[in-house]
């Protein structure tokens, strides 16, 4: 039976989402506060228009799931609206910008039984999962450090188009808008912080955003692992880099490109080497957007999987907790470090 959806945030990231549901399923409601957006995404369909949540709700008994595609600081309020009223529930990332929201969000979909899902597509990314299964059967040994690098360009135009971007209340930070996927792997692969100390700025984008646009974070992890974050939305004319780079016992390992989607440097005891080393899917480009990239365009992957979880298949899809987790961690890099 095709699963109905209704889509709540009809701006970029929710065209993307309009064009998997189409794909997968059949998209039966759509709501934002400007209706131009949700033109956009109907077209000629026969698909409901609604300029709240609650007035969704309460019309359509028959929805299945809700995407939630609205600025970060709404995830929260609106995912748990959704769950109580009796909807599964996917959230696109972060799943919320204070740790306590994600609290009560798991709460929700637990007390009313729910699927809660939040989007994490670049856990899909072929190289990423390379690393992982390389961590997973212990091919590089002793993990001694890491470093990640996320330098990304967001100018001016990009937050100005839309009232929501660079607000505290609405957008929550750069490591909540640009850079939770990367602190998302950081945790998957590697643990929980235990210690964080480092700087954090903004240079370059004053009277802007009302938070840093660069940080650079020295972190220690539960399992005693050293590593380093240094992030940043000043790098010239577009984006440049996006990588994690792992220095074990038994090898050393970079996954890098622009947006985590090359295998760039791979020696490690038994192990092909990155020239040899055969992809496991084909690499998909990042999702494109007016004037700016943001990350790899996995979508369909997560759709693919949410059909499967709908089913009752076993999936990649992370549970809550693991979106609670990079929510913590993000609120614990920030609690230790203030914008200078």
């Amino acid at each position: 039976m095709s699963l109905r959806f209704a889509l709540v945030g009809c701006g970029r990231i929710g065209q993307v989402h309009a064009r998997e549901i189409r794909r997968v399923g059949h998209l039966a409601a759509v709501c934002d506060v400007v209706a131009e957006k949700m033109d956009m995404v109907v077209g000629n369909d026969p698909i409901t228009k609604y300029p709240s949540l609650t007035a969704l709700l309460h019309a359509e008994n028959d929805i299945d799931l809700v995407v939630i595609a609205t600025p970060n600081g709404l995830h929260a309020q609106q995912s748990i609206e959704a769950l109580s009223a009796g909807k599964h529930v996917l959230c696109e990332k972060p799943m919320a910008i204070h740790v306590e929201d994600a609290h009560q969000m798991i709460l929700a979909a637990q007390e009313f039984g729910k699927q809660l899902v939040v989007v994490k597509q670049n856990r899909y990314n072929p190289p990423v999962q390379e690393l992982k299964q390389l961590l997973d059967f212990g091919q590089l040994g002793k993990i001694l450090s890491v470093q990640v690098n996320a330098f990304w360009n967001r100018n001016a135009a990009y937050y100005s188009n839309a009232d929501w971007r660079g607000s505290k209340e609405l957008d929550g930070g750069t490591l909540y808008t640009q850079f939770s996927h990367f602190v998302d792997l950081m945790i998957w692969l590697f643990g929980d912080l235990k210690r964080v100390k480092g700087f954090r700025s903004n240079a370059n984008h004053q009277g802007v955003i009302e938070f840093e646009d660069q940080g650079v974070v020295a972190l220690q992890f539960e399992s005693g692992i050293l590593g380093t974050l240094h992030y940043t939305v000043n790098a010239y004319e577009q984006n440049l880099e996006g990588s994690i780079t792992v220095f074990g016992e038994n090898g050393t390992v970079k996954v890098g490109g622009a947006y985590l989607n090359e295998m760039t440097y791979l020696k490690a005891q038994g192990v092909k080497e990155v020239d040899e080393v055969e992809a496991s899917s084909e690499v998909v480009g990042p999702n494109l957007y007016p004037g700016y990239q943001g990350s790899m365009s996995n979508h369909p992957m997560v759709y693919d999987d949410l059909v499967r979880l709908m089913h009752g298949a076993p999936t990649l899809l992370p549970l809550p907790e693991e979106g609670l987790r990079t929510v913590m961690a993000i609120e614990k890099i920030y609690n230790a470090i203030h914008v200078e």
